[in-house]
């Protein structure tokens, strides 16, 4: 077997969040290395996808041996500023479904975290709240 392409990884959980947030109300979604100019007073949502520690599962060398590979989704949701969090929530739960404890193409998502409002937007004029979920993937050599 090959090592895991990451950038398949990075595709499975990327496209599930576009797809979903494709549908009716339609949010802008940014992902890692994309430029984006906001609309003032609107709901946005940007991805974050990074790969973290990895671990032996089994012995061997490069062939005949498996890694598990750990990462974290973070997503933080951007709605309007002054007019309660409702929004910014119902943006957060279908995140949440989406990944909470599921598997897909080879990819464990656990347990989301959040959302959790964050004190110091960035950028500043947002009601900001961040989901997060850890995410594993085997790897076999």
């Amino acid at each position: 077997m090959a090592a895991l392409d990451l950038n398949t990884v990075r595709a499975t959980i990327e496209s599930r969040l576009a797809t979903e947030l494709a549908e009716s109300p339609a949010i802008p979604v940014v992902f890692h290395n994309m430029a984006f100019s906001p609309t003032p007073n609107s709901s946005w949502v940007q991805c974050l996808t990074s790969f973290g520690t990895n671990e032996y599962l089994s012995q061997g060398g490069t062939s005949n041996s498996q890694n598990r590979v750990n990462g974290v989704v973070v997503i933080n949701i951007f709605t309007a500023i002054g007019v309660g969090p409702g929004a910014n929530y119902v943006i957060g739960k279908r995140i949440r479904d989406l990944y909470n404890r599921v598997n897909v193409s080879g990819v464990f998502f656990d347990a989301a975290t959040g959302p959790e409002a964050l004190a110091s937007p960035v950028p500043e004029g947002y009601f900001q709240t961040q989901v997060r979920v850890t995410f594993e993937s085997i790897e076999g050599l």
